[in-house]
């Protein structure tokens, strides 16, 4: 299918990871592009990988400023945008007694200050009927040890999938979240953990899975896709889990 043919389509934190995989999906549908990440090196191998019509631009999602810059220079490119998928983010997990403010702040940061004021500053750049899809976490609906700092955060950000739709639906914009559960990324080489307890938080992460294994990224892009896409166009302020089961059975 092409549903994305003439569309132009923005997803942060898309130089790896699940965005990665939502940003290849959406140009084998006809998409123009535009990526996010603050890592150059990660940022380069996307532009390889998507090809010369995509837009690859270095950005830091936890900075207001930065996501004003972002949306200065596509309206600088006349960019507007048909769908926006608020991916970038990040997971630091800590046992309630070793948290610190650092730690909170750079998630909420991240995952929740950067997200708002990035929709807030793209607003004028995106197309009636565009679709916002957020990336959040099974994380908010579950119990986990450890995870609190960083489920709060996906909390809040289901909360703004609400919020903002019903503010934003008489702008013609729909604003939805995929939770997706255990994925394969490298995210899971990023939280906070050595070597040993990431792979016994692994071992034991899997085996609450009911299918068994951990997503891909690609089957978590075609829920993305499917909320980005007109045919999606009655599902507004929702939440769509994906995670093999793990918080359904």
């Amino acid at each position: 299918m092409n549903r994305f043919t003439n569309k132009t389509v923005l997803v942060t934190g898309g130089n790896s990871g699940i965005g990665l995989g939502a940003a290849k999906a959406f140009a084998a549908e006809g998409a123009r592009v535009v990526i996010t990440g603050r890592d150059a090196v990660t940022l380069e191998q996307a532009r390889q990988m998507l090809g010369p019509q995509a837009l690859v631009l270095r950005n830091d999602a936890g900075s207001v400023a930065a996501a004003r810059q972002l949306a200065g220079e596509l309206a600088q490119r006349q960019i507007k945008l048909d769908a926006l998928f608020i991916n970038a983010g990040i997971a630091k997990f800590a046992p309630l007694a070793d948290v610190d403010e650092a730690l909170w702040d750079q998630t909420f940061d991240i995952n929740v200050k950067g997200a708002y004021f990035q929709i807030q500053a793209l607003l004028p750049q995106l197309n009636t009927g565009a679709s916002i899809v957020l990336n959040g976490s099974i994380n908010a609906r579950i119990g986990m040890a450890s995870s609190s700092v960083y489920a709060a955060s996906k909390a809040a950000l289901i909360s703004l999938a609400k919020t903002l739709s019903a503010e934003l639906l008489p702008l013609g914009i729909r604003v939805n979240v995929v939770s997706p559960g255990p994925i394969s990324t490298p995210i899971y080489g990023k939280l906070g953990m050595d070597a040993a307890t990431l792979e016994t938080t692994a071992a034991q992460i899997q085996s609450q899975i009911p299918l068994g294994r951990f997503g891909t990224a690609e089957e978590l892009a075609a829920t993305v896709l499917h909320l980005s896409a007109p045919e999606s166009a009655f599902i507004v302020g929702t939440e769509i889990i994906v995670d093999g089961g793990m918080s359904q059975l």
